[in-house]
């Protein structure tokens, strides 16, 4: 007894019939039925071929909301497609970060992480993703300044002042930082630390936010970036007493560091690009190189400058080992620090 053979299907009909499945396919993958690795990758040379969505983990109006727009627009000029800006704040900058691990890897998300990606692990025990494990690094941007800023009406004018003004009343000064676990809040504790102040800290969702409650007198000094503090000090409303960095600001030289200070005080922050895990070697290399290319652009650089920011744009295996090699320089001072996550 032999079994039917199905029957075959002239060649136009079986093209069609490809064509059909295909079609199927695609509409499956759409609606999450089928993974997108299922069809066949865009190649490296066509992407982006619709819009880019690049999450920033703060609110919108700050330091880090500037620069995200700035390369944002710069990359939307090259791919001749928009990149769509997606604040996602919250958690010391874990909700967006999170945002960026659980996105396809198909290299439509990516996104902005500041020195809290890099201090969190350190900070807490309970992280939705793993740093080094959950991304794939596309380039360091660069090394922004840190200020420690008060109130006009703030009896002093530079960080000895301000110790002796804590010191004589411990938990008299507040200090405001751009959220739980970022450089500023470390920035904080540290002088706390190395200096005795027993400053309390009041920590918000960003730049703007903790504006707000600096401008009004309700906190009286605080840890921000320079750039965004600029606009305040120019206007009267705020005095910079020192920055954090090692070193001097090459472009606002006369501000004076706190290691100037209280000797051995340093802390840096810095900016990145990273997108999910997983994503295609050819994407992520044309991800990661259109990056740099735009931090590269001198109207780029001098803007970048201009926000105090001292641009990098490394490669991706540069800005890896920076990541690990920051996790590890963390650790020390989170824990010397003494700060625990809320």
């Amino acid at each position: 007894m032999t079994s039917e053979q199905p029957p075959r299907l002239p060649p136009v009909a079986a093209r069609a019939t490809r064509r059909g499945l295909l079609r199927a396919g695609a509409a499956l993958a759409a609606s999450g039925a089928l993974p997108l690795r299922a069809l066949a990758q865009e190649p490296a040379s066509a992407f982006p071929s619709h819009p880019v969505k690049m999450v920033i983990p703060l609110p919108p109006g700050g330091a880090t909301d500037v620069i995200g727009r700035l390369l944002g627009q710069k990359l939307g000029e090259l791919w001749r497609q928009s990149v769509i800006v997606d604040n996602k704040p919250g958690a010391g900058t874990i909700v967006g970060t999170q945002a960026i691990a659980r996105a396809p890897a198909d290299g439509y998300t990516f996104g902005i992480v500041i020195s809290a990606f890099t201090i969190n692990p350190s900070l807490r025990n309970d992280l939705p993703y793993d740093a080094t494990k959950d991304f794939t690094p596309l380039s360091l941007l660069g090394f922004p300044v840190i200020a420690l800023v008060a109130i006009p009406s703030f009896p002093a004018n530079d960080v000895a002042g301000l110790i002796a003004k804590a010191r004589a009343k411990p938990g008299s000064v507040s200090y405001a930082s751009l959220g739980i676990g970022t450089a500023t809040h470390l920035a904080g504790e540290m002088m706390n630390v190395r200096a005795e102040t027993g400053m309390v800290h009041i920590p918000y969702n960003g730049s703007a936010p903790a504006y707000n409650d600096l401008l009004s007198g309700r906190v009286q000094v605080g840890f921000v970036l320079l750039d965004s503090a600029l606009p305040h000090v120019k206007a009267g409303k705020l005095k910079v007493l020192a920055v954090t960095n090692a070193k001097r600001s090459r472009i606002y030289p006369d501000y004076p560091t706190v290691g100037e200070t209280i000797p051995g005080y340093s802390l840096e922050s810095l900016f990145g690009f990273v997108a999910p895990r997983g994503l295609p070697a050819p994407i992520a290399a044309k991800l990661s190189g259109d990056i740099v290319k735009v931090i590269q652009l001198p109207e780029v650089r001098q803007r970048l400058a201009e926000l105090s920011v001292e641009p990098v744009g490394s490669s991706a295996s540069e800005f890896e080992a920076t990541i690990r090699s920051e996790i590890v320089k963390w650790a020390p001072v989170v824990k010397a620090a003494g700060v625990k996550a809320d």
